[in-house]
């Protein structure tokens, strides 16, 4: 066989990975964004993720859930990078406006928006991937416990605990709005 042409298989193996990708990249794309608040970054990580899900594509897809494996890839990514970067802007206290938030936000509720996204970034890395995947997401706690590799109990404790956190840093605002505003987000 020639070198570059595929078999079969690989075409097989390419087509179904080829839909799984463009059924998931703007889901992956928006939860990125919704993890790290970050526009710029969201798309770079979803391709990231799915790079790594097609280096893994055979044990992905035979999977019960390919999704939750690569929803759990991207949060892995969207927590290395939160942390990375908190330990370079460590050392430029004091530069605060190179990182001011430069995104424009093309929301009807611009303050709700911007709420949410402020509040979902003071919350720690795993009460805020549960409650973005439970909320705005809508996965079953189940579901959710799959995607981020670890049990349902956890999920149930830490999106309880992350939806008190966030109803208190949202003091003032129904939770029905900031809700809606943190599903609108992306």
């Amino acid at each position: 066989m020639a070198f570059g042409t595929t078999t079969p298989r690989n075409a097989t193996t390419d087509a179904a990975f080829h839909a799984f990708f463009e059924q998931r990249h703007r889901e992956l794309s928006r939860l990125a964004y919704l993890l790290t608040g970050e526009a710029d970054a969201a798309d770079d990580l979803a391709a990231e993720a799915l790079l790594e899900v097609w280096r893994h594509w055979d044990r992905v897809n035979a999977a019960d859930s390919p999704a939750a494996y690569a929803r759990g890839v991207l949060a892995n990514l969207c927590r290395n990078r939160i942390r990375r970067l908190t330990r370079e802007r460590a050392g430029l206290r004091g530069w605060g406006a190179l990182w001011r938030d430069r995104e424009s936000v093309d929301a009807a509720d611009v303050p709700a928006v911007v709420d949410v996204r402020g509040a979902l970034r003071r919350l720690p890395h795993r009460r805020r991937a549960c409650v973005v995947l439970r909320y705005a997401f809508d996965l079953s706690e189940r579901e959710t416990a799959a995607a981020l590799g670890i049990s349902v109990g956890t999920v149930k404790s830490q999106t309880s605990r992350g939806a008190a956190q966030l109803a208190e840093l949202l003091a003032g605002r129904p939770e029905a709005q900031w809700l809606v505003a943190a599903g609108e987000e992306g």
